[in-house]
């Protein structure tokens, strides 16, 4: 009996759960990804949530201490540099680069392509196809979008919602703790920590090493900083040294000298010493500008979105990679349990209600940012500075809010 097919635009992690998980209850899942190269996550440390763990789990891959660094204190240093103020916590970070090998090499090579760029998708009564730009066609029983916050699946669906830019942008640097002074090492590195310049929020913790490493001196340090940008910053950030603009996103290696050399030179005058050497240290930081959308569709026919592609969220839930994961998950299982086209309305009303709780969760998350382009006086009092406690309330909370808006969109199915 032939398998049923599904065809996966997108290699990322989103793209490798869904892969996974559909190969688990019997179907032939390949994965197509435009890069040319193997993927790779530079500097891109990830919060864990219990979700998450559960879906590892069911593929055979323990969220253990192979896989991220547990943290057990989250410090508060002020412009010198000193902890003025510190916070048990319990937190388990991990990396992206380790969360794709663990998927990745679950695959075997054949179901897994590269340098397959999508132009566009046709859907008969029978199936979809998908046309790649170098002239090849797929036919399969399902389409999954999972190419991240600018999809082209989801723009040839839905071409008139587009990702809102969010008014600031997330800098990002990662160091490797071999690099990082003994001193800022025994003060830091275990820990982790917030500066909080005026209008801006900047944080650090550990992550696995570039290779995926959890033994300590292997490991690294990533900082995301996350600083308000109007559009016409951004737009002179997204220009290279030729003059040429590249819309709202750089390469890192096309981001000019002048610009890391002025970030570099922000983080020296605004975030404690400890944290701002590590930033300096990193030959190549870069940014993300952010974005979202609270899309109005998910399911289009036998093609449906999931992760980023289907809502791109703000990151300040820290649920990404989570969302992403439960996302594959509840495909995979209403499929396997109501068929694809039951499955796929399933997939819309429950998933649809859990990835527009997280985008509006992290529009309230991140209104601090955002509402600093307001002028004082229309800005609300919670947005004139940060509170600690108020800080630590929504960091400690992450995980039941992303708890809570998973159980509330589970019970729409019922």
């Amino acid at each position: 009996m032939t398998k049923p097919r599904a065809l996966i635009i997108g290699g990322s992690v989103g793209g490798l759960f869904a892969a996974n998980l559909l190969r688990d209850i019997g179907w032939d899942a390949v994965v197509f990804e435009r890069i040319a190269d193997e993927l790779t996550g530079r500097g891109a440390g990830i919060s864990t949530h219990p979700q998450l763990h559960e879906v590892t789990k069911r593929l055979g891959i323990p969220f253990d201490a192979a896989m991220g660094i547990h943290i057990d204190t989250v410090q508060f240093l002020d412009h010198d540099g000193r902890c003025y103020d510190r916070r048990p916590t319990v937190r388990l970070m991990s990396s992206w680069g380790r969360v794709f090998r663990s998927l990745r090499d679950r695959l075997p090579p054949e179901s897994y392509r590269l340098n397959k760029s999508l132009l566009r998708v046709e859907q008969d009564a029978d199936g979809v196809t998908a046309i790649f730009a170098d002239g090849t066609r797929e036919r399969g029983d399902l389409l999954i979008g999972a190419d991240g916050g600018r999809s082209t699946v989801r723009e040839q669906f839905l071409p008139d919602e587009k990702p809102v830019y969010a008014g600031y942008v997330a800098w990002r640097a990662m160091l490797d703790e071999h690099e990082v002074p003994p001193a800022i090492h025994a003060e830091i590195f275990e820990h982790y920590a917030y500066c909080l310049p005026p209008g801006e929020l900047f944080l650090g913790y550990p992550v696995p090493g570039r290779n995926n490493e959890t033994e300590p001196g292997k490991r690294a340090y990533n900082i995301v900083w996350y600083r308000p940008t109007t559009p016409e910053q951004l737009e002179d950030f997204c220009t290279d040294a030729t003059g040429k603009s590249h819309g709202t996103s750089i390469a890192p290696p096309l981001l000019r000298p002048d610009v890391i050399a002025w970030s570099k030179a922000q983080a020296r005058a605004l975030v404690a010493p400890q944290v701002a050497e590590i930033f300096e240290r990193d030959p190549r930081p870069f940014f993300q500008a952010i974005f979202d959308l609270d899309t109005s569709r998910i399911v289009f026919g036998r093609v449906a979105l999931l992760g980023d592609a289907a809502f791109p969220v703000r990151p300040h839930p820290g649920a990404g990679t989570t969302k992403a994961a439960v996302d594959a998950a509840y495909l995979a299982d209403a499929i396997a349990a109501h068929g694809i086209e039951a499955g796929l309305q399933r997939y819309q009303r429950v998933q649809g209600a859990f990835g527009s709780g997280l985008v509006q969760q992290g529009r309230r998350d991140g209104s601090y940012l955002t509402d600093q382009h307001k002028p004082r006086q229309q800005r609300r009092n919670q947005d004139l500075s940060w509170a600690v406690d108020d800080l630590m309330r929504d960091h400690e909370a992450r995980s039941e809010v992303v708890l809570r808006l998973f159980n509330d969109s589970r019970r729409m199915a019922e």
